[in-house]
């Protein structure tokens, strides 16, 4: 059996608007819960453990999909979700995978966080499959590869676009835009239309546009681990 390991952000506060974020629902329950069906074994973990806080607009009515319902009635993930392992304590060794669901949280901590940061050289250096959705190519900001090089560099990368970012009006509040972020770090950026299903596989990494995403990045992650 497969051994996943799902990071989600510990980050909740927007900026300075007063209002929160975190991460999106949709983005970790259409992977959870696509991998766990076909018998993979998911580890949860975030930067501070513990419950990682949900973007509040991602559990709106108009935001559900059949993951997001599947998981507003399962108590046993929910229960899961709300002990994850503290980020420090994981080891790169125990997994054959990495999954980075999206939101706006990973923004603030995630991207600027050393364990995750770490993790990622680790996973990639070992030849072990990185993938990330939406807000979540954050991640990517700081992390090298073996010649001190941006990760990305050189690499087919994908993630949520400055006109997504536009459209719901964060452009001005988020530290740094992801699409502006991967093209400075040297990565061969791509997108589909907003808001439609887009993924691409360089190698190891596998990143996904938007919330429509999640599954595709999912599906191409359990092809690369067979």
């Amino acid at each position: 059996m497969k051994k996943i390991l799902f990071v989600l952000t510990s980050h909740e506060d927007l900026g300075d608007t007063g209002e929160k974020t975190g991460f999106w629902i949709e983005e970790f329950a259409a992977p959870y819960y696509f991998l766990k069906d076909k018998g993979m074994d998911i580890t949860l973990a975030s930067p501070k453990g513990g419950q990682p806080p949900i973007d509040p607009k991602s559990d709106t009515p108009d935001a559900q999909t059949p993951a997001t319902k599947r998981f507003k009635n399962d108590k046993e993930t929910q229960e899961l979700l709300s002990k994850t392992t503290k980020l420090e304590f994981i080891e790169e060794g125990h997994y054959d995978a990495i999954f980075f669901p999206g939101g706006h949280g990973p923004l603030w901590d995630l991207a600027e966080d050393k364990d995750s940061i770490s993790l990622i050289e680790n996973f990639y250096k070992n030849g072990k499959p990185v993938s990330a959705v939406c807000h979540a190519p954050a991640v990517f900001k700081n992390t090298k590869n073996r010649d001190g090089e941006p990760l990305v560099k050189g690499k087919k990368v994908t993630g949520f676009t400055n006109s997504e970012e536009a459209a719901v009006e964060l452009t001005d509040v988020v530290p740094f835009l992801v699409e502006d972020m991967l093209k400075k770090n040297g990565g061969e950026y791509s997108k589909g239309d907003d808001w439609a299903e887009y993924a691409v596989e360089d190698g190891l990494l596998i990143t996904g546009q938007n919330p429509a995403s999640s599954e595709l990045v999912a599906k191409k992650l359990l092809a690369k681990l067979k």
